[in-house]
């Protein structure tokens, strides 16, 4: 990996970045599944709650300002309560959306997505239920997007276009977008969208199709990492400066009007939800090249980026730190053991980039299978777990004289050593609900060996409207037991010589 891009991702660098396209906005429904209707042979899902998220365009903003950038965007939105949504969730992440422009002849795009749990399992998308318009944003609302993007061309290192089809990029648009950033000196890097004209990209710095769409553009079937480079080839011929082919499991194929062509593979990876991973490459590359990064550095790293994202569920905003995990996990030092002061500032960061917290505690004395098992699924219900240890004391007012065998830093040290922990924090009550009302988790998580009703802080959770989760327990494993049989085993003696 370039030491280069590493050192870039480890300063805090604040590039400004113009992304224009169409955003939407993507709603999540949660729910159990537990019968199937009498009605028909469907699955009946009984919600348990909903967030919303921004989508599309308003998905790369979002990853755009959790890597650092400064981002404006340029794009529309209905005159609906969707719309407000967006604006309000763009103000949230402070995303400069000046340039967003309420139209009423058209509504917000609306992607809504039902996703359903068998048995407290994992949940798995059952369904998407999309309202949008395709046609061309009207003559008006373009003259007024571009005039305003004119007036903002020379305050930004970097254009992005992320074209959805959805129409704010059609017709002149990206040309006459083109020409505003050549003559500005603006590099313009665009996502195009599948079975478009290519020859509405001439101009781009740089295009990054993914395997299909580069396929259809360039009238061939790409199977192997080298039929990607000859796809970038031929798409060259639309005048563009560069091409980078993302190639999913095969990583990406770059190649540019100078002559350089390289294959950068991807690792394998588990793959929970594809959603978003192009928006993630289109983000990082941005960010990076518009930070000064060499372009075969930035795909580097938007490479393990893309790979990182398709392991979440959903869109999931990546911080520099997560992707400077995967690349040098000397390099991300951020500790994972808080305090209670530390604790607040990195949720609150957490949150900022959409991720969904996870929370669970316990005295985790003695780690044993079971633990580990339960934290494994535990991380599966959202983005970020978060582990609450009990103090020394309060173990011992818990479980009584003896008790912790191990001291409070040692057992929140061995959560830590645990890939599937995130964040580690040890309080000092013996109930739990006062750090539950504190972290307002959008997951409370604890072992099946408690119903929901029974675990501590859930009508705090409930109540705003997060959700609580028991997690199936690995048989014949507990701790008191396991003390209980050490101290059980036979003393040997041994003699002296």
């Amino acid at each position: 990996m370039s030491a280069a891009a590493i050192g870039l991702l480890e300063r805090d660098l604040r590039p400004r970045i113009l992304l224009v396209g169409d955003v939407m906005l993507d709603r999540y429904v949660w729910g159990d599944v537990e019968r199937i209707s009498p009605e028909a042979p469907i699955p009946i899902l009984r919600i348990g709650h909903q967030e919303h998220r921004l989508g599309g365009a308003g998905s790369v903003a979002s990853m755009l300002v959790t890597l650092g950038a400064q981002t404006i965007l340029a794009a529309v939105v209905g005159r609906d309560d969707e719309g407000q949504q967006v604006c309000r969730l763009l103000g949230n992440l402070d995303i400069n959306h000046r340039l967003v422009l309420p139209v009423a002849d058209r509504p917000t795009t609306v992607k809504e997505r039902l996703l359903g749990r068998a048995q407290q399992r994992y949940p798995h998308q059952m369904m998407r239920v999309d309202r949008e318009t395709d046609v061309p944003i009207s003559a008006g609302t373009a003259e007024s997007l571009l005039a305003g993007i004119a007036r903002s061309i020379d305050e930004v290192d970097l254009v992005l276009l992320s074209d959805y089809n959805k129409g704010v990029c059609k017709g002149e648009m990206i040309p006459r977008l083109v020409r505003l950033a050549r003559a500005a000196g603006v590099p313009v890097l665009a996502d195009p969208v599948k079975d478009a004209d290519y020859q509405r990209y001439a101009g781009c710095t740089c295009i990054t199709p993914n395997r299909v769409e580069a396929g259809r553009a360039a009238g061939m079937r790409i199977t192997t990492p080298q039929e990607g480079i000859q796809a970038g080839r031929r798409l060259l011929d639309f005048g563009v400066e560069s091409v980078v082919v993302t190639l999913d499991r095969d990583g990406m194929a770059w190649v540019d009007r100078s002559g350089r062509e390289q294959w950068f593979p991807a690792r394998e990876r588990q793959v929970c939800d594809i959603t978003g991973a192009g928006d993630m490459v289109l983000a990082v590359l941005g960010y990076l090249l518009a930070a000064g990064a060499g372009t075969a550095a930035a795909i580097e790293v938007a490479n393990v980026a893309g790979g990182l994202e398709v392991e979440r569920l959903g869109v999931v905003p990546l911080s520099r730190h997560e992707i400077l995990a995967e690349l040098s996990p000397a390099a991300a030092a951020e500790p994972k053991i808080l305090s209670l002061e530390q604790l607040d500032a990195t949720l609150a960061r957490a949150r900022l980039a959409g991720r969904r917290i996870v929370m669970t505690n316990g005295c985790f004395d003695l780690l044993h299978p079971g633990h580990v098992a339960t934290l494994v699924e535990a991380r599966r219900q959202g983005d970020c777990l978060l582990v609450a240890v009990n103090s020394d004391r309060s173990v011992r007012e818990i479980k009584g004289a003896g008790r912790p065998v191990i001291d409070q830093q040692g057992r929140a040290a061995m959560l830590a050593a645990l890939a599937c922990v995130d964040f580690v924090v040890v309080f000092d009550d013996a109930s739990v609900q006062g750090l539950v009302q504190r972290v307002l988790p959008d997951v409370l998580v604890k072992a099946d060996q408690y119903t929901i009703d029974e675990v501590v802080g859930h009508e705090t959770v409930l109540e705003h409207g997060g959700r609580v989760a028991t997690v199936a327990t690995v048989a014949g494993y507990s701790t008191s037991d396991l003390i209980e049989k050490i101290r059980s085993l036979p003393v040997r003696v041994r003699s002296a010589a």
